[in-house]
């Protein structure tokens, strides 16, 4: 009896060391992907515990593994059979989520163009104001102050090539137009924003009267009427508004010149007019996307005389969103040149975005645009540029360099022409700065001097100004 007890006694204790072995040692399952000579294997494995790993099991599982291949074999050309030829490889979360996340918006994106292309009526496509308003509270101006900050952070050397090159990748930069390709030498991401081009990447076309003041996509021209202007084929904003209802712009410079009494705001478009009997008002509106080359010059030759800043809200200038916000270039931020050319009136307008609250014009050093703090519905600020000693403001020739956005969004000009003038462009198409936008008459050809495109005054690169 103490014999067989011992041997008992032996059996349970190695009997509860391999059952506690066996826990240590937990199930797994990989599943892993695989992709060879353009075909799939799929592989699964499954590590039973610890106490089925005898050699009794071990010799059974493998006689019975030969008999499953075989059979599985035979199945190998159906379905089911394609599905165990696959192998898994697991993937970083992230990474599937931006997979699906792209694939996603893709779909949107094809809905909303056959939503738009199957719409009569432009206006159908426009955002309740309730919707608008909620819009308006997003903190889009804090946003831009602090993407500000970002993009003049220092770069690292090694990092500046591999981020660059991303961005180029993403918005389709022309490296190769750039003044400066090595991309080590930008420091921060407001510099390769800001980039100059080389002086022979664009030629100023000198048989048109009006060229594109930038890089980028035309939204919409055409005659202004009824005081309105036109975001899109059907969507239209205030002119008033958008220059300023009183106290206009183009009155104080010519208040400044003649000292007349502005008529009322009915009689605003014609008072705009210097030969309202033979000229006719047009616009046209150019959208810089944030692949474009982001500083615009003067499409003419003109005068400056007044500048008017309009602090705002800075809505995405997308050309998806222009046709959903009625009036929107008059709730953003925007800087208004004004004066005149040998047509008469003249204007070339820079509208603020998101994350682009910082216009620049090299010829006003007192201009700060996203400025924190509230303000008052139309609000402004002016600065005359007319000098009285000369009797005359601040000349810019065709393709002169004027401004820079710090990533992209629109410029709107507005100008006096002869009613024969005719646009050259196409809503949608891109252009960059120095082609032509029209011209008063097909056998219109403005003979000046060859005028070369002007790289920024180096005073003006050296010179301090506050940005945001």
């Amino acid at each position: 009896m103490a014999a067989s007890s011992q041997i008992l006694r032996f059996m349970y204790r190695g009997i509860h060391s391999n059952y506690r072995q066996s826990c240590r040692i937990h199930s797994q399952v990989e599943c892993r992907f695989w992709l060879y000579s353009q075909r799939s294997q799929f592989h699964f494995k499954q590590n039973v515990p610890a106490l089925f790993q005898s050699r009794h099991f071990h010799e059974s599982g493998s006689r019975s593994s030969r008999n499953g291949s075989q059979e599985s074999g035979s199945r190998s050309k159906g379905f089911r059979g394609y599905l165990r030829s696959l192998k898994w490889y697991p993937i970083p979360l992230a990474v599937g989520f931006a997979y699906i996340s792209y694939q996603q918006y893709g779909h949107i994106r094809r809905r909303e163009d056959r939503r738009v292309a199957a719409v009569q009526d432009p206006t159908d496509l426009l955002l309740p104001d309730w919707t608008v308003q909620i819009y308006r509270k997003l903190p889009l101006r804090l946003l831009s102050r602090l993407w500000g900050h970002i993009h003049k952070a220092q770069l690292p050397v090694w990092m500046r090539g591999p981020l660059l090159r991303l961005y180029i990748w993403l918005f389709d930069c022309n490296l190769q137009e750039a003044a400066i390709e090595d991309l080590t030498h930008y420091s921060n991401l407001n510099e390769f924003f800001r980039r100059q081009l080389k002086p022979s990447a664009r030629t100023i076309d000198q048989e048109h009267s009006v060229v594109s003041p930038a890089d980028g996509t035309v939204l919409h021209f055409g005659k202004v009427e009824h005081n309105m202007l036109e975001q899109v084929k059907g969507v239209t904003y205030s002119l008033q508004t958008f220059l300023g209802r009183t106290n206009n712009n183009w009155w104080l410079s010519k208040q400044t010149l003649n000292n007349s009494k502005p008529p009322d705001d009915e009689n605003y478009q014609q008072m705009l007019l210097e030969n309202p009997e033979e000229n006719e008002l047009y616009h046209c509106t150019v959208y810089l996307a944030p692949g474009d080359y982001h500083r615009f010059h003067s499409p003419a030759e003109w005068e400056v005389l007044h500048r008017r800043h309009f602090p705002g809200e800075l809505f995405s200038v997308n050309p998806g969103l222009v046709r959903c916000i009625q009036g929107l270039f008059n709730y953003n931020e925007r800087v208004v040149m004004s004066g005149r050319w040998d047509q008469g009136f003249f204007s070339m307008s820079a509208v603020g975005a998101t994350n682009v609250g910082s216009i620049r014009m090299y010829m006003d050093s007192e201009l700060h645009t996203n400025l924190p703090g509230k303000w008052k519905g139309g609000l402004f600020y002016d600065r005359v540029f007319f000098n009285e000693t000369q009797g005359a403001g601040v000349a810019v020739k065709k393709g002169e360099i004027f401004g820079e956005f710090n990533l992209g969004s629109s410029i709107v000009i507005i100008f006096e022409a002869p009613r024969t003038f005719s646009f050259k462009v196409k809503a949608g198409q891109k252009i960059r700065f120095g082609e032509p936008l029209g011209c008063f008459a097909e056998t219109d050809q403005t003979k000046v001097e060859d005028i070369k495109v002007t790289e920024m005054p180096e005073a003006v690169e050296n010179g301090k100004h506050k940005e945001e």
